[in-house]
């Protein structure tokens, strides 16, 4: 079968103009079958993998719980790239020269780098390589593409000291009270994205109600559009912004702390933000069975706790035991829980993303 990377023009227009001599390539899809990983530690001989994480003290702390002991354990020098975003350097090296063994997404750019060559492997040939996929919840593995190994849920921080009726649900923030204070994110945030498909789905028909969704713009404006959840915690310390659109592991974090914050979650839909590892196809075979182990070892409990008691993220397996700060926000880790979140369809939005962002850029700009 040969596939090609598909290419849009506004994608090209995007990328720049060295992108229009991009290459063709014949993929074998079978490629992945020489390996096999069933769970052991192997030595690697000093082989290095590529991986591709958030940079700063995520970084420091994934070195330190996981990586580390990693290289020690299979021989093995992690390369470790926190020059994000990583779909341009997937589209410059094309599918058989991947810039990366292994990478952690959000979902929008996974979806988009995905749409436009076979770079990654699909579900059915990771799981059976990765043995602790056996406790994934199913959401993990719906998106088709790669293994969620983490996630937080989206919401409003809020200012508990300057607002005097906290909000409940998603259209709150809509209140008068908020006019001028309230804030969300440039077009290219996925906190954004999904902030604006939310909107699509509460005001109108469903999330593919863009009209709803562009009205419902108009209508929250004025507001604060900060460029990342950092500058929107500023903003809120400030008092600048008394209600932002944010996932909940920094406001958590914050009240924690002792600061004037709280959380709410929205109630008409509950959308996640999901930490998601791939692996790439044209790999060598040495580089994708460390990718197989390192995910392993990603969704062992210890790991996640570990990760969970500093960055209130939420475990994606059953047997995960939640760190006391999450118990003590009311998280739990159940079926039901989990039964109750919503991924938008991303492949619907990135068909329609250039109008998007035109029209809610125009909308921000006023």
């Amino acid at each position: 079968m040969t596939e090609t990377i598909k290419t849009t023009r506004r994608q090209l227009l995007k990328m720049g103009a060295g992108a229009a001599v991009l290459p063709l390539f014949n993929i074998n899809h079978t490629f992945a079958d020489e390996v096999i990983y069933d769970g052991g530690a192997f030595d690697a001989g000093g082989a290095v993998l590529r991986m591709g994480e958030w940079g700063g003290a995520w970084g420091e702390l994934v070195r330190k719980f996981l990586l580390d002991d990693f290289e020690k354990k299979y021989n093995c020098r992690i390369e470790y790239d926190s020059t994000w975003p990583w779909f341009p350097k997937y589209i410059a090296g094309g599918v058989k020269n991947p810039p990366l063994d292994i990478g952690n997404w959000n979902m929008p750019e996974m979806f988009k780098t995905a749409a436009v060559g076979d770079f990654f492997l699909g579900i059915d040939e990771i799981v059976p390589n990765v043995p602790n996929a056996k406790n994934l919840w199913p959401f993990a593995t719906a998106n088709g593409v790669g293994i969620t190994w983490a996630f937080n849920q989206y919401g409003y921080a809020y200012r508990s000291d300057l607002v005097d009726t906290p909000p409940v649900a998603f259209i709150d923030a809509w209140k008068a009270a908020f006019a001028g204070k309230r804030g969300t994110y440039v077009t290219p945030s996925t906190l954004q994205m999904v902030f604006f498909l939310v909107a699509c789905r509460v005001f109108g028909k469903d999330q593919y109600d863009l009209e709803a969704g562009y009205k419902a713009m108009k209508e929250f404006m004025p507001a604060k559009i900060s460029d990342f959840t950092g500058n929107m915690k500023t903003l809120l310390d400030r008092g600048e912004v008394i209600l932002g659109v944010l996932e909940d592991a920094e406001p958590l974090q914050a009240r924690d702390a002792g600061a004037p914050f709280g959380f709410a979650y929205w109630q008409e839909l509950q959308p996640i933000l999901t930490q998601t590892y791939t692996v790439s196809r044209y790999s060598e075979p040495m580089q994708k069975k460390l990718a197989f182990a390192l995910l392993n070892e990603t969704l062992e409990p210890e790991f996640m706790k570990n990760m969970g008691s500093v960055f209130y993220l939420r475990p994606c397996v059953s047997n995960a035991i939640l760190p006391d700060n999450l118990v003590k926000a009311g998280i739990e880790n159940g079926a039901d829980t989990m039964s109750k979140f919503w991924i938008p369809d991303w492949k619907a939005y990135l068909e329609q993303e250039a109008d998007i962002v035109e029209t809610v850029n125009t909308i921000f700009a006023g």
